[in-house]
């Protein structure tokens, strides 16, 4: 039996009882009528608040309402309480996937932060071998190092600071060839029998990062070509594309290598094998780009259908794809930055936009090429990015300033098709209508070749800058050291 204030004749809240006239009242409702008239309203006699008793009583059942009682008041009162339940429903799903995207981000920076630690670690290992020692104490120095590195994970704001913090110190490898020697080099091999000459031209390259003896290559007759630079022989020659092959990379740990096309897949191949063993559909026209992440477990991709994407090397899934609506220009090219977090790409309006990846957004933009931007690289230490497009200039920008630096302009109707610093950041190749190496800071000319009788599509450098290799669209391969 449900308790009834006897002013407002319905279940009391708070329910209290006077002694007075042994009723019972919603003790609100009471405790404004005794601060009025400071009687029991039921019999007119004295009462203070003080003489009320509380009622303890589990939390009341409050009655439906009259209006509840009909069967068609029932079923609209049925239908609230449906929607309301859909409505919480649909709620929790969404608060679900924003905990699964978060998670998925947690996840992703914690993968970039050990690969980051990893590295400086075997740093400051080698440091140790040889002698030399950042700081005093070396556990003091990895402790910092690694609190460097969570903050780069954790924050935006100083992505690119931080990252250049935990690099302070870094000194260029013993084994790095020395300006001088560089500027002595000279071709000592050419190889012109990797791809097909009935469609001549090889488009993209790249070097095992773990062993630069091995030379990967994709050529206009669709193929992709391994190729061992010390016993001078092919490995493997990947078929599968169904147009020409315009990016390739070798990956640092595994036998795998990743080729990109205007057939609009993206292959994963295993070089022991021969065979593809995975197509990323990532794309509805031209891929343009390729960049692997530095964990060596995702692929950047970039492509004339305007879209950047983030792909699973194991499963071919794209985990993300995104595009700059504003702008709606295709992206010419594509690379990350050495930390993984951020990445650049180049656009056919002669932008190049620097993006935050776990946010999806573009943070950056540096305005100044005209035309085309065609090809865009990191230096390693993180400090430098360099950019090349039609319009026979490669410009050098300040990461740490957001600003460009330095101009470097080459010759009349020069074609810029490849640019890439060496492992230690000293040099930078650029690859066009010829070959030309620059020493970074002082950005002067130490060499030039022109061998190749087209023009240079690939230049990249062995391990410590000991020999120089390019491509052209001549069909060759070549070779250049002492």
């Amino acid at each position: 039996m449900s308790l009834v204030c006897a002013i407002s004749n319905e279940v009391p809240e708070h329910p209290c009882v006077s002694p007075v006239s042994n009723q019972v009242f919603e003790r609100r409702l009471i405790e404004k009528y005794i601060a009025e008239n400071g009687a029991d309203p039921m019999n007119g006699q004295p009462l203070s608040e003080e003489q009320l008793i509380d009622i303890k009583v589990s939390h009341p059942i409050r009655p439906k309402a009259p209006s509840s009682t009909s069967i068609p008041a029932i079923l609209k009162a049925l239908q609230d309480e449906w929607d309301a339940v859909m409505l919480h429903s649909f709620t929790l799903r969404q608060q679900l996937q924003t905990t699964r995207q978060e998670l998925s981000h947690a996840l992703y920076q914690h993968d970039a932060a050990c690969r980051v630690i990893a590295r400086l670690t075997k740093e400051v290992t080698a440091a140790r071998e040889g002698e030399i020692y950042i700081y005093i104490h070396t556990h003091t120095h990895i402790m910092h190092l690694y609190t460097h590195t969570l903050m780069y994970t954790h924050t935006h704001t100083h992505t690119l600071c931080t990252y250049i913090h935990t690099r302070l110190g870094k000194t260029v490898p013993e084994e790095l060839v020395r300006t001088e020697d560089l500027s002595k080099y000279r071709q000592v091999a050419t190889h012109a029998g990797l791809h097909s000459a009935s469609v001549p031209g090889i488009l993209s390259l790249d070097l095992c990062p773990s062993d630069t003896n091995k030379v990967l290559t994709g050529g206009a007759d669709k193929n992709v070509v391994v190729f061992d630079k010390k016993e001078e022989q092919i490995i493997a020659t990947l078929k599968g594309h169904t147009k020409k092959v315009t990016s390739v990379i070798y990956h640092p740990s595994q036998s795998v290598v990743f080729s990109a096309s205007p057939d609009s897949t993206i292959r994963v191949w295993s070089v022991t094998g021969g065979n593809c063993v995975q197509v990323v559909r990532a794309h509805e026209a031209s891929v343009t780009g390729l960049s692997l992440h530095a964990t060596g477990d995702y692929l950047l991709s970039s492509s004339e259908d305007q879209y950047w994407a983030f792909s699973d090397i194991q499963t071919g899934r794209v985990l993300t794809k995104v595009t700059d609506e504003a702008a709606g220009c295709a992206l010419t090219c594509a690379q990350f930055h050495p930390d993984g977090l951020i990445f650049g790409t180049g656009t056919a309006d002669s932008q190049i936009k620097i993006w935050d990846l776990k946010e999806r957004t573009n943070v950056a933009n540096f305005p100044g090429h005209i035309g085309p931007v065609t090809s865009i690289a990191f230096s390693e230490n993180g400090y430098y990015l360099a950019t090349g497009a039609q319009d026979s200039s490669v410009k050098l920008w300040d990461l740490r300033k957001l600003k460009n630096f330095k101009t470097i302009t080459l010759d009349n109707n020069y074609e810029v098709k490849s640019l890439v610093f060496d492992q230690s950041g000293t040099y930078l190749a650029v690859g066009g209508t010829d070959i030309r190496v620059y020493i970074c800071k002082q950005w002067s000319e130490v060499l030039n070749f022109t061998e190749h009788t087209g023009v240079v599509t690939g230049v990249a450098f062995g391990e410590h800058a000991q020999f120089l290799t390019s491509t052209g669209m001549d069909r060759s391969l070549k070779f250049y050291s002492l």
